[in-house]
């Protein structure tokens, strides 16, 4: 049965291995493996959830900076950002404009697909990134933050060396919202100078090249973590004092920034304030060592001229000043545009206070003046590090996370897309591994009912083989014995020649015996060793009456025959003996055995009347018979001078090789 299921089978997972191995894997991600995907996928999503999430502002503000538009893509735009000072920089942030198109939706416009970033002392320029369209980097509505080695720069070019275009595929420009250079924590591009090219537009509206650096984004500060916190609402009570807010930082620090957020107005939709209110249009900052302020050195001022000077953050940078106590004066209380100015606020959902890059009035204890109304515990709101959303983050960690969520947001689609294919892939394997197992038991059946038939077949053939051992060597024999029977009834007067004949037929009755048992067994094939001596041996019993001349070429080699072909070789000379002695009633008789590689041929020629039953070459049945069972081709013909020829022909493949010895 075994060789049946290899022969049934084998085709079945053959062709289902081809199957479901034939399918190309995407090129970007065909090395992972299942397992490698799906931790990648939870890695993504991992991720993904310690990101700061995308959330837009609302309302009035400026948009950023537009430069001249072009008839091609590849014209050169650049935008200088002059330092306060020589610092060693590590990092930049491009901010775009978002538009929302009816079609893709919220997107980013006129930001650059490639372009350099320059960065020099003096006359000395580098280039210290670069992005190209390889990168693919759009489409976006996320900042992207570009990191590079330290170096040392008084001056940084954003230079764009691939525009994109706006609705008109023929308009194409670079804008961008806000840029952001830092050296560590710290923007040192904030409030900072800019330079465009001569000739590009400088509108006093929401566009214009002063708002590249004013710190206003088009974004809400929305952390992955930390608790939500109101903002702080005070109310004014008297209007004839300056309201002051004052922070100790418990320790002496170098204080060089400020930041406020503003209230959150993006609660409801559509907001029923303006996004400048309750944002006092001006505040001045004071810093001291002394809780008296008599050392006090003024910081910095922040003024609103227009609705477009304010955002969800304002941040001022000043030159690094030693202070324990800082002052917020707020100088003007009433914003630029107010629905309600009889009823003068303030509001601020958080107030900063940067040293070396890290917020010092975080916990601070903070006091008011006066003639601002407020619940005690409320103060407590203004530097507990958070907003509305979470945790109140870095600067440069925000934009680095906003940045991150995009890679990572367009990096999941394409994995979770694999994985997708992969698990149909599965599904079609699964379908595909279910019907080859029914297409294996079904094979297994067949295997089984085929060996069945294989089995009766062999049982069939072995009986018939049986019965044909025992027709060959018991006919002959016994036609031996009748034939001493004879001799020995003619020589009852002659004593030495009947007891020679009687001896013989005894001989031959314990051949007789031992042939059957051979033949019960199935023959071992060792009583037919040295084959042309024995089938000499049965010629001279047989044919006693005849002279018989037998001869023979390439002896040796039918030594090399299996068992099975020299026992079948010789009852077949014995059954030919048997017929010939029967009805031929010939005298004489020729056999010539000729052994060559591959091939065996068995001639036996006599004089006698023929054949009784050959009727135009027909072979007598127990030869046919005996001829098929060895796999050999036997034809009769007769011999012109008279009597039959009878031939056998074997073809025994490479058996019979000279050298060749069997493995």
């Amino acid at each position: 049965m075994n060789r049946c299921f290899f022969y049934i089978i084998a085709p079945l997972l053959t062709a289902w291995l081809t199957a479901s191995g034939a399918a190309a894997e995407p090129a970007a991600l065909k090395e992972y493996s299942l397992s490698e995907l799906e931790q990648e996928l939870a890695s993504v999503d991992s991720e993904l959830s310690r990101q700061a999430a995308v959330t837009l502002r609302r309302g009035v503000g400026s948009l950023g900076y537009r430069s001249r538009i072009h008839g091609s893509p590849n014209a050169k735009e650049w935008i200088r950002i002059d330092l306060e000072e020589e610092t060693v920089i590590d990092a930049v942030v491009l901010t775009p404009i978002l538009f929302s198109e009816t079609r893709t939706g919220l997107q980013a416009e006129g930001f650059p697909t490639a372009f350099r970033i320059l960065a020099g002392t003096g006359q000395d320029t580098n280039e210290v990134a670069a992005v190209s369209e390889v990168d693919r980097i759009m489409p976006r509505t996320a900042p992207l933050a570009v990191t590079f080695p330290p170096a040392k720069a008084a001056w940084v070019i954003i230079e764009a060396t691939t525009l994109t275009s706006r609705m008109s595929a023929s308009h194409y420009f670079l804008q961008l919202s806000e840029i952001m250079v830092f050296s560590g924590r710290e923007n040192v591009a904030l409030n900072q100078p800019v330079t465009i090219p001569p000739g590009s537009p400088n509108p006093h509206t929401s566009i214009g090249q002063r708002f590249l650096t004013d710190g206003f984004t088009p974004y809400i500060m929305n952390a992955a973590y930390g608790g939500r916190s109101k903002s702080l609402l005070i109310a004014v009570t008297e209007t004839n004092q300056r309201p002051t807010l004052t922070f100790d930082l418990k320790t002496t620090v170098p204080v060089n920034q400020i930041n406020f957020h503003s209230a959150n107005l993006s609660y409801g939709i559509p907001m029923g304030n303006f996004s400048t209110w309750a944002v006092p249009s001006h505040v001045r900052v004071l810093g001291a060592v002394n809780p008296d302020f008599s050392d006090a050195v003024p910081l910095c001022e922040y003024r609103q001229e227009s609705i477009y000077d304010n955002g969800p953050i304002i941040m001022r940078r000043f030159p690094a000043a030693a202070c324990r106590y800082v002052r917020v004066e707020i100088i003007d209380h009433n914003p630029v545009v107010a629905l309600q100015p009889h009823l003068p606020q303030i509001s601020f959902s958080e107030i900063e206070i940067i040293a070396e890059g890290r917020n010092a009035a975080l916990g601070a204890p903070v006091t008011a003046s006066p003639n601002l109304a407020y619940p005690n515990e409320t103060l407590i709101r203004i530097t507990d590090g958070l907003n509305y959303y979470g945790s109140i983050l870095p600067l440069r960690e925000w934009m680095s996370q906003l940045s991150r969520r995009h890679d990572l947001e367009v990096r999941r689609p394409l994995i979770a897309a694999e994985l997708n294919r992969r698990y149909e892939q599965q599904k079609i394997n699964l379908r595909r591994l279910g019907g080859l197992a029914g297409l294996l038991a079904a094979g297994i059946v067949i295997a089984i009912l085929v060996e069945r038939l294989i089995h009766l077949r062999e049982m069939a053939r072995l009986r018939e083989r049986f019965a044909a051992d025992l027709h060959d060597e018991l006919g002959a024999d016994l036609h031996t014995i009748g034939l001493l029977s004879d001799l020995a009834g003619d020589a009852l007067q002659k004593p030495q020649e009947l007891a020679h004949l009687l001896q013989e037929i005894r001989t031959t009755t314990e051949e007789t015996g031992a042939a059957v048992r051979m033949v019960s067994r199935i023959s071992s094939g060792l009583p037919y060793s040295n084959l042309a001596a024995i089938m000499q041996q049965a010629a001279e019993r047989v044919v006693v009456h005849l002279r018989h001349d037998f001869t023979i070429e390439g002896a040796e080699l039918l030594e090399k025959l299996k068992p099975r072909t020299r026992a079948d070789l010789f009852l077949f000379y014995k059954e030919s003996l048997i017929n010939i002695c029967r009805h031929a009633e010939a005298t004489t008789l020729q056999t010539h055995l000729k052994a060559a590689p591959g091939k065996i041929e068995l001639t036996m020629a006599d004089n006698g009347l023929g054949l009784p039953d050959m009727v135009s070459k027909r072979v007598p049945q127990s030869l046919r018979r005996r001829a098929r069972l060895m796999g050999a081709q036997v034809e009769t013909e007769q011999v012109h001078s008279g009597g039959t020829r009878i031939k056998l022909t074997l073809k025994t493949g490479r058996t019979l090789m000279p050298g060749r010895r069997k493995r």
